[in-house]
């Protein structure tokens, strides 16, 4: 089935064109930002992003409705929120309200809000999370690493999929099947990225500041700024070479997972910088869209993730499913296995005793294995990333 979705707040385009690559028609999208509505107009010729207030909820209500979406998606800005600015909450957070609103009357299928972790605990969510409930939509409220899902960065965002007269987590098992195993490298992406290691500015100086592209790429924020010269190398930065430069806003795209060919027209590099760093990194949102489609065709239900497996057949709670799939990571991790299938026992306890684990934690991992060994024999056919 063909599913018919609108995004508001679509900045260039990133969930827009996951969203396309996932086989989600989108028709329209709606921002405020005049040199995000020209790059997203820029790489998008079945639809338009239109300049529209999304405050003005009656208006963009009328307007959204004439579409009839089955999905609508949407990034409010999140600055008050992040743990980048001020944390204050201020009039950009109410912005998230009038998504609600704009959501519960147009009342598609299914919708999707992403925002930064800390969204979760805003007074600002805490009011729309009940304007989508007495709309009838349960709720799956994740936050989830971009790295597991395609993307070359440890990007950890909120994302709430709400299921028009769904129950609560609903959406859980679908996004748990398109889950990776390991967390994405830069180098895993990208084989010929230019740099080897780069500087990306930390928030404090007690942070490290240097990284490899044999790991995921940090957080792309809407800011890039060059290597002091006076910088002090952090203990845990990735090298203490000199010879270091931040990202191009070319590269920070890719990191970002938008094509090589994505045009950002000949706006400033601020704008730029600042696009690329607001995005929903392209990847992520295909996936999202491919767990949307799961849900609203019912497939969800013909598999279960290891973590939907957890939860129904050992009687785990989320947390617990969480702790332990983070603990079958880990000993992957530990012996380089991206294959789970290869797991090993006795590899996994000698590259834990090199490491000098902790008893209790071994214990953990080794009762984790065990069960990824149960579920494996359990299923007709796994579904993983």
């Amino acid at each position: 089935m063909n599913y018919k979705a609108v995004d508001l707040f679509a900045g260039a385009g990133g969930m827009s064109l996951g969203l396309t690559e996932s086989g989600i028609d989108v028709v329209a999208a709606y921002e405020w930002w005049d040199a995000a509505v020209d790059a997203y107009n820029a790489n998008f010729t079945t639809h338009q992003a239109h300049k529209q207030n999304l405050a003005e909820e009656e208006d963009s209500i009328r307007i959204i409705s004439k579409f009839s979406p089955d999905i609508i998606v949407g990034g409010p800005p999140c600055q008050d929120f992040s743990s980048a600015g001020t944390q204050i909450e201020g009039t950009r957070a109410s912005l998230t309200v009038s998504y609600a609103k704009i959501v519960a009357q147009v009342r598609s299928k299914c919708f999707v809000m992403e925002n930064v972790p800390n969204a979760r605990r805003s007074n600002a969510y805490g009011e729309a999370r009940e304007i989508f409930r007495a709309a009838g939509y349960g709720l799956t409220e994740m936050v989830l690493d971009a790295s597991y899902l395609g993307v070359p960065q440890r990007r950890k965002r909120l994302v709430v999929i709400g299921v028009l007269n769904g129950s609560d987590g609903i959406a859980r098992n679908a996004i748990e099947l398109q889950e990776s195993f390991l967390p994405l490298t830069v180098r895993q992406e990208y084989p010929d990225f230019p740099v080897e290691y780069y500087y990306r500015h930390p928030r404090s100086y007690a942070r490290r500041a240097v990284f490899s592209i044999d790991e995921p790429a940090p957080t792309i924020r809407g800011s890039n700024r060059p290597k002091p010269a006076n910088y002090t190398p952090h203990i845990k930065d990735a090298t203490t070479s000199a010879d270091l430069r931040a990202l191009t806003y070319q590269e920070r795209a890719l990191l970002q997972t938008f094509p090589k060919n994505f045009k950002w027209n000949s706006h400033s590099k601020t704008d730029i910088e600042q696009m690329i760093g607001n995005a929903v990194p392209m990847e992520m949102a295909r996936r999202i869209g491919k767990a949307l489609k799961l849900i609203l065709s019912g497939e969800s239900q013909e598999y279960q993730s290891f973590g939907e497996w957890l939860r129904t057949n050992q009687a785990d709670t989320d947390a617990s499913a969480r702790d332990v799939v983070s603990r079958l990571r880990r000993a992957a991790t530990l012996t380089s296995k991206v294959d789970q299938a290869e797991l090993d026992e006795e590899e996994i306890m000698c590259a834990a005793e090199k490491e000098q684990m902790k008893p209790a934690v071994l214990s953990q991992v080794l009762r984790a294995l065990k069960l990824w060994q149960e579920y494996i024999d359990n299923q007709s056919e796994v579904l993983v990333g």
